[in-house]
């Protein structure tokens, strides 16, 4: 892991293969860390011919936290957007865009092709619509657009979701089971759950860092971000969305609504996938990533 300064901020990052080569940057979801996209996938892309990053967002992992804003408040972050006002958050989703892009500027690489997963998907999302010169591909991975009028999470799956975990300091057995409580909630039918390897990473995401609140401000930087939709109609690459039908936190629908918002995007469906991606289905999504990548390189050839 090495680290760097991108927007007044320090992120922890990981690359894999040829230096020289077309960049993939991989973008982490929701409260979680670069490690969840795995050195064999991270490998398994390079392969291919690319340079793979990998990266902590902030408020996780290696990167800068803001511990210091506390955590959220989520029953007054709830009441505040329905009353139409505007929270005051410590950041928000633009705010990580421009980590992005920082992170890009402070490794000299001009454009990448950009994958996201969940909240790393709408990250991507807003980078392909505000930065298009900066992206040569898209891949949005299990994730939305903000549009209000998709269906919610189910709600046994927001509550575990929202419960406070205890703290890893004090009681770490307690913490790794309320995350794998989680973990087998959203994960999807057509594999089994393999409790002992997300117990092993959760225990490595804490030898990592644990940054207290730091789950509950990206959400927070989510909720104020609103409805995507008029940015996403402006993406004009290479656009592939996956999204699993048994996913029970971003439902599928908000899937075929981010691939129906941009242009000329692919839809994946992928059958029995939930919020997750097992190994199982590690070489399905990485030959998809690879297709778009190529057919945007192809298509700058030919233009």
């Amino acid at each position: 892991m090495s680290t760097l300064s991108a927007n007044s901020i320090n992120l922890a990052y990981d690359s894999f293969g040829d230096e020289a080569a077309a960049v993939i940057l991989l973008i982490a979801g929701l409260g979680t860390q670069m490690i969840r996209w795995t050195a064999p996938f991270c490998q398994d892309l390079a392969e291919r011919g690319y340079r793979v990053i990998r990266f902590d967002n902030r408020d996780a992992g290696g990167s800068t936290h803001f511990t210091q804003h506390g955590a959220s408040d989520f029953g007054s972050l709830a009441s505040m957007l329905m009353a139409g006002q505007r929270p005051n958050v410590p950041y928000t989703l633009g705010d990580m865009v421009s980590d992005t892009i920082g992170l890009l500027d402070a490794l000299s690489i001009g454009q990448a092709h950009v994958v996201g997963r969940s909240m790393g998907g709408m990250i991507a999302q807003m980078l392909a619509s505000e930065h298009p010169a900066r992206v040569l591909s898209l891949t949005s991975i299990m994730s939305s657009t903000g549009n209000p009028a998709m269906p919610p999470a189910a709600p046994d799956v927001m509550a575990l979701m929202t419960c406070p975990a205890p703290n890893p300091a004090s009681d770490e057995a307690g913490f790794v089971e309320h995350n794998v409580a989680f973990a087998r909630r959203i994960a999807g039918a057509a594999h089994p759950f393999d409790e002992e390897a997300y117990r092993t990473l959760v225990r490595d995401e804490i030898l990592r860092a644990y940054v207290p609140g730091g789950f509950g401000r990206q959400i927070a930087a989510i909720a104020v971000t609103g409805d995507r939709r008029p940015r996403l109609a402006t993406i004009r690459v290479p656009t592939l969305v996956v999204h699993g039908t048994d996913d029970p936190l971003i439902l599928p629908a908000c899937g075929a609504d981010t691939a129906a918002s941009i242009p000329h995007a692919e839809f994946m469906l992928i059958d029995g996938m939930g919020h997750d991606l097992p190994p199982p289905l590690h070489r399905t999504v990485i030959e998809a990533i690879d297709r778009i990548a190529r057919r945007a390189t192809e298509r700058v050839a030919v233009g």
